[in-house]
């Protein structure tokens, strides 16, 4: 008999918020709130102090628990555990393949890719990261190109994979909630994770959360503003027009996050993946095509050149390379933690009837390819002007580079009003999740949460992005307040996480599935040595059904009547007949 979850889960049971959990995130988030509106030098001070001291003694934490996520993600899929279904077993999965991949990239790192699509290549080719100074132009293109995706492929969905396979394996294989909290339970049982340290954890997770999306709503509000500066809209992006676009996109993501994942999400991430689409093959036709092609495989191979290299750069290696880290890798790596409990709750929603090995191969391996092609297009197209003689770099601010790159193309008033509006809708997007995830995370799990829960989060996500601009005090400086805020945010969720694998891991090994699997190899085993024993290696298996013992009316429970001699099941013979093989 298949084993089967409940059939009805703890998260599809009505709407029912955690007083604890919510009062104790909301109250963090409204006192980070108004100490910034009161004083944003005074936390940009504290959290510049903060960064510094956690760069110098814990930022070799963050380089080397970034590849830890990732080998034990791709561990999973290749072992035993691959074959387990997030849900019942046999269960088909809930969305389309097309679909889910849909989501799943524009929730996970649209506004990223729209946002540093030319901007880190570029950085990176004209000034090299630390220890690869010296370079010719050639090997200096491959070299950026190779950092960027470092920092865009692997690492990234190996941390999503993580959190979103520990979600959906608790949810939909044992009918738990939909907290972080309950993933825990094979770790620190049913009773401490209903209790304070699971309300503490599930915490965590909305703090972190919050923070990583309003970076994301920074970012996404400055390459809006960027865009309008760069079409002649507007003569500066002042603080002003990065509220007004903040509260103009958030009331946007509260329309899309009320419509619900399947209709609004859904729809919102098929229309933003056609444009992508569209915007890619307009760039790769309309721009230095061979010099694109022949970037992808030169890239893919110094990728794994250097690998190495890149996940073991730390603050040892000396000179600027602290600085470049917090800016760049650390920064990284700190923002995908940071979102890592919304997006891996999201990437669980639509994850239903996948196994762990399609579950892994879809989240890492084809978004890391996407994201190749992706920065090979837009970042390959910047290089080449830049080497070109067109001083791109010093064109604009980062987040008007895109837009400069598109001013060397035709029809480029058209194509930059294209970008604003996908930056818009990734911006709509993520957002949106986030709301959904963190009143999933409120309400003890609930599947859909109440429509309240919903909007007050929304707000309170647009409330932290303004005022992390604000420590920024707007302008180049703004993405430093972005950065600086998102790792000192993502720190103790990196904590957590570390202990999710453990127990992940603890509850595959006690999974059906698994323990099938691992008792069918000591039986194997077994036989195995002791026909070796037995025969000094001269025997083979072999398959056959089982005979069935004889057994006396008597032992098999059956009553004996005189008129039915047949229930001997002798046949006359005297020999009990064998039965049909099953």
């Amino acid at each position: 008999m298949l084993w089967e979850p409940p059939l009805v889960a703890e998260a599809e049971r009505a709407p029912r918020t955690d007083r604890v959990v919510f009062v104790a995130a909301a109250t963090i988030t409204v006192a980070f709130v108004l100490w910034g509106a009161i004083s944003d030098e005074s936390l940009a001070g504290v959290a510049g102090s903060l960064l510094a001291g956690l760069m110098r003694y814990g930022g070799w934490v963050f380089v080397l628990t970034a590849s830890v996520f990732v080998v034990f993600a791709l561990w999973l899929a290749f072992s035993r555990y691959g074959r387990i279904t997030l849900g019942r077993e046999g269960e088909p999965p809930q969305y389309t393949t097309v679909s889910w991949i849909a989501m799943m990239f524009a929730t996970g790192m649209g506004i990223g890719l729209m946002f540093y699509g030319v901007a880190e290549p570029l950085a990176h080719y004209v000034d090299p990261p630390p220890g690869t100074e010296g370079g010719g132009e050639s090997q200096r293109a491959l070299t950026a190109m190779a950092t960027t995706l470092f920092h865009w492929s692997l690492h990234p969905w190996g941390i999503y994979a993580v959190v979103g396979m520990a979600i959906a394996y608790t949810t939909f294989r044992h009918g738990r909630s939909q907290l972080i909290s309950a993933a825990f339970i094979p770790l620190i049982g049913e009773r401490a994770a209903s209790g304070p340290l699971g309300r503490t954890i599930d915490v965590i997770a909305i703090l972190a959360t919050l923070f990583g999306s309003a970076c994301s709503l920074g970012l996404g509000a400055l390459q809006i503003g960027g865009g309008l500066q760069s079409l002649g809209w507007t003569e500066e992006t002042t603080i002003g027009l990065l509220l007004l676009i903040i509260a103009i996109i958030m009331a946007c993501y509260l329309a899309s996050a009320v419509s619900g994942i399947s209709r609004g999400i859904k729809w919102l991430s098929n229309t933003n993946m056609v444009m992508a689409v569209v915007l890619l093959l307009f760039v790769l036709v309309a721009g230095p095509t061979v010099y694109i092609l022949d970037l992808v495989p030169s890239v893919l191979a110094t990728y794994f050149q250097d690998f190495f290299q890149m996940a073991g750069r730390t603050d040892a290696v000396g000179g600027a390379t602290a600085e470049w880290l917090s800016t760049w890798t650390v920064f990284y790596w700190a923002w995908w933690i940071s979102w890592a409990p919304f997006v891996g709750l999201f990437i669980a929603k639509i994850s239903r009837g996948r196994t762990i090995r399609e579950f892994v191969a879809g989240v890492i391996l084809v978004p890391s390819a996407v994201s190749l092609i992706w920065f090979s297009v837009f970042g390959g197209a910047a290089i080449h002007l830049q080497s070109s003689g067109i001083d791109l770099a010093a064109s604009g601010a980062i987040e008007e580079q895109f837009y400069g790159m598109l001013g060397y193309f035709p029809w480029s008033t058209a194509v930059s009003v294209l970008v604003a509006v996908l930056v818009a809708i990734f911006f709509i997007t993520g957002a949106d999740s986030a709301s959904i995830v963190m009143g999933t995370l409120t309400q003890r799990g609930v599947d859909k949460p109440q429509l309240p829960m919903t909007v007050l989060w929304g707000l309170l996500i647009a409330a932290v992005a303004a005022i992390m601009l604000l420590v920024g005090e707007g302008g180049s400086t703004a993405i430093d307040g972005l950065q600086n805020i998102t790792i000192l945010g993502s720190a103790p969720w990196l904590i957590v996480m570390l202990l999710l694998c453990v127990a992940l891991l603890k509850g595959l090994r006690r999974d059906p599935t698994a323990m099938r699997a691992r008792k069918a190899q000591e039986l194997m085993n077994e036989a195995v040595i002791t026909g070796a024993r037995t025969y000094e290696g001269e025997f083979q298996l072999s398959v056959a059904p089982a005979q069935q013992p004889v057994l006396s009316p008597r032992e098999e429970g059956r009553e004996i009547r005189p008129d039915r001699p047949h229930d001997t099941d002798t046949g006359g013979s005297g020999r009990r007949s064998e039965p049909p093989p099953t």
